[in-house]
């Protein structure tokens, strides 16, 4: 008997000290309740998307698109900046670097907002260019224009994953298999959002 109750005790100790230690660690931060905030009027924005990254087997192509970018809340919900094209490809027989600058509008729609998550729009007009020169009738350097819908998500008090749906129209020769490229792409990005002078998240 004496064993038994020595027994219930370690248990019933051990089942406690369990539970302290459960409730000690602490969960990595998903989200935060701080979109109305970063998308004020004197904040920045900075950061970076990955529009295309892949290998087409086949065709032996690999493909890296990486564009940096930063704007300026011009006022509530609305920003104006620049972004940086810069991309990459390696197929069979070469390798194709491609450049452009776009600026940008984006405007985070206050419709269906919530505290941790923002829907916006976007347009670019820019300029873009490619070293690939063996295609017909198209242009080295060339204007490129389109529009996306994202979704930005807070993740911290100042930074938010974003998924954008892009549609980009350019005759510049950013494609290793047409003249021209239009169509849609996805693209994934991290973005910072930082507060303007006097200003805290």
């Amino acid at each position: 008997m004496k064993r038994l109750f020595t027994l219930l005790i370690f248990i019933v100790s051990f089942h406690f000290a369990a539970s302290a230690q459960d409730e000690q660690i602490t969960r990595p931060q998903t989200t935060a309740p701080v979109a109305g905030d970063a998308v004020a009027k004197g904040n920045w924005i900075i950061g970076a998307s990955i529009a295309n990254i892949g290998h087409n087997f086949k065709s032996e192509t690999f493909t890296l698109d990486i564009n940096p970018r930063a704007g300026y809340f011009i006022s509530d919900n609305a920003a104006i900046g620049a972004q940086v094209q810069l991309g990459f490809v390696a197929y069979d027989g070469g390798e194709d670097f491609r450049y452009g600058l776009t600026p940008f509008v984006r405007y985070y729609f206050p419709e269906g907002a919530a505290p941790t998550h923002r829907w916006f729009g976007e347009a670019v007009v820019g300029f873009a260019g490619s070293s690939f020169e063996d295609s017909e009738g198209d242009a080295i350097f060339d204007a490129v224009y389109g529009v996306s819908a994202g979704y930005a998500h807070f993740v911290a008090s100042n930074v938010a994953l974003e998924g954008m749906l892009n549609l980009i129209r350019s005759n510049a020769n950013i494609d290793v298999s047409n003249d021209s490229s239009t169509g849609l792409s996805l693209s994934l990005g991290l973005q910072i959002y930082l507060p303007g002078s006097g200003r805290t998240f």
